[in-house]
């Protein structure tokens, strides 16, 4: 049976791949830094391998960012539900691994880069209507018939 990775160990490793990708380090660059292989990154990355407290703190130096940053996001702690002792189980979002996934990619990460650098908000409204309408989301593409409305009513 394949052991499935704890939420949390996955968030923290899509959170250390999110950054070295921001730096454009590569995951052999990175291991050199921290004295591992590449292999044992990926696995970090993947939350396949749980990363301890001090292997976090070197990870955060070697990255520049504070240990906080890899919880940022992070899934919640909660009661599980029908549970006598009140055990505490992992609520994840289930729209917030996808998005953490893709934005962990190198073309999400471009993507969003992009986009960011965009001031105009019409035209940050505009290519958003057009991704969604590429994508075929019809559900939102209607919500964003009615903002368009109320925008052109406004103006």
């Amino acid at each position: 049976m394949k052991k499935v990775p704890n939420p949390i160990d996955r968030h923290v490793g899509s959170r250390v791949r999110m950054r070295r990708v921001i730096l454009g380090m590569s995951q052999e660059k990175l291991g050199e830094a921290l004295g591992l292989t590449f292999q044992q990154v990926q696995k970090y990355e993947k939350g396949a391998n749980r990363i301890g407290a001090s292997r976090l703190q070197q990870i955060s130096r070697t990255l520049d960012v504070p240990p906080a940053f890899f919880f940022e996001g992070a899934p919640s702690f909660e009661t599980v539900p029908g549970s006598e002792n009140g055990h505490i189980g992992v609520a994840e979002d289930s729209g917030s691994s996808y998005v953490a996934d893709f934005l962990s990619t190198a073309e999400g990460l471009h993507l969003n880069m992009a986009f960011a650098r965009i001031h105009d908000p019409k035209v940050r409204k505009r290519i958003i209507d057009l991704v969604t309408a590429l994508a075929g989301d019809e559900a939102h593409g209607e919500a964003n018939g009615r903002d368009r409305a109320d925008e052109e009513a406004s103006d």
